[in-house]
């Protein structure tokens, strides 16, 4: 029997040169892989997010859980992203999104602490 063990998440572009900058600043880094046309960002041992040129741009729907979202969203800010007010869910779990040049929806969440 087979079994499930990774996970890629793919992120629609219309401009690659313009998205690896913008995705650079977003993640804090260079992509970790580029394999052809895709350029690839670990996230933790089993998930990756990757870009690529498409005509779906600006249909992505991603949510990344994240420890210091505060931290995080002054990281975006310092370099001009923005992102839609901060949200705090009943279960305490603050979360935001963040829009790409394309319109894609990259949302970050931070589980409440303890």
């Amino acid at each position: 029997m087979g079994s499930m063990t990774r996970v890629y998440s793919g992120v629609p572009v219309t401009d690659r040169t313009a998205a690896l900058e913008w995705f650079a600043v977003f993640f804090g880094r260079p992509a970790d892989e580029v394999v052809g046309d895709e350029a690839l960002w670990s996230i933790s041992d089993t998930a990756w997010i990757f870009v690529a040129e498409h005509d779906r741009a600006g249909h992505a729907l991603i949510t990344i859980e994240v420890t210091g979202l505060d931290d995080v969203l002054a990281r975006l800010a310092a370099h001009g992203i923005g992102h839609e007010p901060v949200e705090t869910y009943d279960n305490g779990v603050r979360h935001v999104v963040v829009l790409d040049p394309d319109g894609n929806s990259l949302s970050l969440a931070e589980a409440p602490p303890g």
